[in-house]
């Protein structure tokens, strides 16, 4: 599935069309779920010359010279420039591009075409997104800014799996990510926000640093070392101790019984 790697990506395929003008766009039903029409894609789009790329968690972001233009990928979502891939596949994705799974997409002067692919039509096309309801980005991320995102107002808070899921407080992680990030820190993901002690913080946010650095460098959210263990029955890649499921924050969580506490 398309976390922040996956859509830094896409960023750096989309950077490619910078300085081209917009000729045509269009969308399915699916995509301008959040538009007022499909046809409303077409109309704010035609004309328009892309100034920049760029991105905010999961979230790709291409500004033109009067509109931004932002594409949420879902579940499924990949983005091509005339057949090429962002990235080589998803864990959870097609590992096979169809001409019935093109959602929409932009066509330029120069004939070039860039396109969402994405069989689940879970992708999404906006207009001027509100950058306001996102959390700082996991990338950019400072030791300041990771403090007030596990800011708990009382109590024990969501459990930690959560709150490194929730885009208005950490925009970019998502549950591959989350579970490896945990797996590396040796954390339990059902643990409170507010009992992890400030070793544990500062554990985690090397963690994460960490992660997203070697993750970055093999490829993708997928290839993290406790991926061989999310299946019922496994055992942890590190210690052999059994690995636990549970849904945390609405997904399907792998943690190991042995070594996250």
């Amino acid at each position: 599935m398309p976390e922040i790697l996956e859509v830094d990506s896409y960023r750096a395929l989309a950077q490619r069309v910078v300085g081209a003008t917009i000729t045509r766009g269009w969308a399915d039903v699916y995509l301008a779920k959040k538009l007022s029409a499909p046809a409303a894609w077409s109309r704010v789009v035609r004309g328009r010359s892309v100034k920049s790329v760029s991105r905010r968690g999961k979230l790709l972001l291409l500004e033109t010279d009067g509109v931004t233009l932002a594409v949420r990928f879902g579940m499924t979502g990949v983005l091509l420039l005339d057949g090429e891939a962002g990235i080589e596949g998803l864990f959870y994705g097609p590992h096979e591009y169809r001409a019935q799974w093109l959602r929409g997409g932009l066509e330029f002067a120069d004939g070039r075409r860039l396109v969402v692919h994405d069989p689940r039509r879970l992708a999404r096309f906006e207009v001027d997104p509100d950058l306001g309801a996102l959390g700082p980005d996991a990338l950019t991320l400072t030791r300041r800014e990771f403090d007030r995102v596990l800011t708990v107002e009382r109590g024990e808070g969501p459990p930690i799996k959560a709150r490194l899921l929730d885009q208005a407080r950490l925009a970019g992680v998502g549950n591959l990510l989350g579970d490896e990030m945990l797996f590396r820190a040796g954390l339990d993901p059902r643990r409170g926000t507010a009992t992890l002690t400030g070793d544990e913080r500062t554990r985690l946010y090397r963690s994460l640093n960490q992660t997203l650095r070697t993750l970055g460098r093999r490829g993708g959210s997928h290839l993290g070392d406790h991926m061989v263990a999310r299946f019922a029955g496994a055992t942890c890649p590190k210690d052999g101790g059994a690995m636990r499921s549970a849904t945390i924050g609405g997904r399907t969580t792998f943690w190991c019984s042995r070594h996250q506490k």
